[in-house]
């Protein structure tokens, strides 16, 4: 599978896991207005940059490694963590999902994202 598209699978799933969990605080008088395009909102919602201006290398990092450690009821896999998991497939018992390299490569990735 390309990084690109492991990225951004990556992120898809952070991104929902973070939704998933967090209390929502906005009204439904507090939606911004947004326009579909095709199978995409064009724009972003908030107005801000991409993943590189909210957080920095070393918070991605720890996102993509442990998620558990700023959201315990986090249903993001620990894509570098082995130890104390439970619910882990025989298949990836004692295993990593990512190489050191393919986290620092996703991060980097991430960190470019500005816009």
């Amino acid at each position: 599978m390309p990084l690109a598209s492991l990225a951004i699978q990556i992120l898809g799933a952070w991104l929902a896991a973070a939704a998933a969990a967090l209390p929502c605080a906005a009204s439904a008088s507090e939606l911004r207005a947004y326009a579909v395009a095709g199978d995409a909102i064009p724009q972003s919602l908030t107005g801000l940059g991409g993943a590189g201006s909210r957080w920095s290398e070393g918070q991605l990092r720890l996102r993509l490694v442990d998620a558990s450690r700023l959201n315990a009821a986090t249903i993001m896999p620990s894509y570098y963590r082995v130890d104390g998991l439970d619910r882990v497939g025989a298949v990836w018992r004692g295993k990593p999902i990512l190489s050191a390299e393919q986290i620092e490569d996703i991060v980097a990735y991430l960190v470019s994202l500005r816009e």
